[in-house]
């Protein structure tokens, strides 16, 4: 069963407003190729094409993930996502409404939300051992892409599934490692093996 985790972003998401009056909430809700904090035993890390299948999906904004606080949807038009250099980028119209006056765009101005967060589940991963014996998670592709959130706390907020899914790649032997000091004295050997029976 793939398995939905979340990832928040401690890059900038600001609103803005246009000559009409209409606002606009704008962020990148993952960047591309930039190491995580520890998830549990793992950093991680997501490729430039991750999300190039999933861009047409029908994806919501919400505020905190929180699906009773929707600020946009890319079905209705009301969020835009892209990708470019920096990573997945999204533009929302958020509802001209009191609540999110309030509880969105004035702690946006007042720098008190400021990072970002998206929902999805992974069709590919690889998983290594650097040089100096840690984990690192790279998400190839994702599956599917549910939601992009502006988000109060930058912490990766769903640490259970990212330990999970550190347990099942130990489980399924499928970190490898990438280690070359070993592999160059497992060659070494090797090649010491064969000039012995070559004698």
């Amino acid at each position: 069963m793939t398995k939905k985790e979340t990832r928040s972003h401690n890059g900038e998401v600001r609103a803005h407003k246009d000559d009409s009056g209409q606002t606009t909430i704008t962020g990148y809700a993952a960047v591309f190729n930039s190491l995580s904090e520890n998830l549990g035993g793992f950093r991680e890390q997501i490729e430039s094409d991750a999300f190039n299948e999933v861009l047409e999906n029908d994806v919501r904004a919400l505020f905190n993930h929180d699906q009773n606080f929707v600020l946009g949807r890319s079905q209705s038009g009301t969020l835009k996502l892209s990708v470019d250099e920096t990573g997945l980028h999204y533009e929302i119209t958020p509802p001209d409404t009191q609540t999110v006056r309030d509880l969105v765009l004035e702690p946006m101005a007042r720098g008190d939300i400021s990072q970002s967060s998206f929902a999805f589940t992974v069709e590919d991963d690889d998983w290594r051992e650097d040089d100096e014996g840690r984990i690192v998670r790279t998400i190839k592709k994702v599956r599917s892409l549910l939601d992009v959130s502006p988000v109060t706390y930058p912490a990766y907020t769903d640490t259970t599934s990212a330990k999970r899914s550190l347990d099942e790649a130990k489980e399924s032997n499928i970190i490898q490692k990438n280690n070359t000091e070993q592999l160059k004295t497992e060659m070494e050997q090797r090649d010491r093996e064969l000039y012995l029976l070559s004698l």
